[in-house]
């Protein structure tokens, strides 16, 4: 545990931490850079994972427009799952 978590004074104020990566989403001759944001979430809802990922850009636009998100117990789990989702559907951008 680091010591940023004890800032929080109530669970319910759900203090988090934020941490950004960036990746290309390779479409034949096209690079879509896309941030990733994972909000690492000190004391989660119940039932909730403590990670969550989401990027900043929406695939599948021209069909049903989706952003890719994941969750997961490490960041490593939830930017494996977004990273799945990223590489679901086309950018229709």
């Amino acid at each position: 545990m680091t010591d940023w978590q004890y800032a929080q004074t109530d669970p319910r104020q759900q203090l988090a931490r934020l941490h950004f990566f960036s990746i290309k989403k390779l479409e034949g001759e096209k690079e879509i850079e896309m941030v990733i944001t994972v909000k690492e979430t000190f004391t989660p809802e119940l039932g909730a994972l403590q990670y969550f990922a989401q990027t900043d850009k929406q695939t599948n636009q021209k069909t049903t427009p989706y952003t890719p998100s994941g969750w997961g117990k490490t960041v490593l789990e939830a930017l494996g799952a977004v990273i799945r989702e990223i590489n679901r559907f086309p950018y229709e951008g």
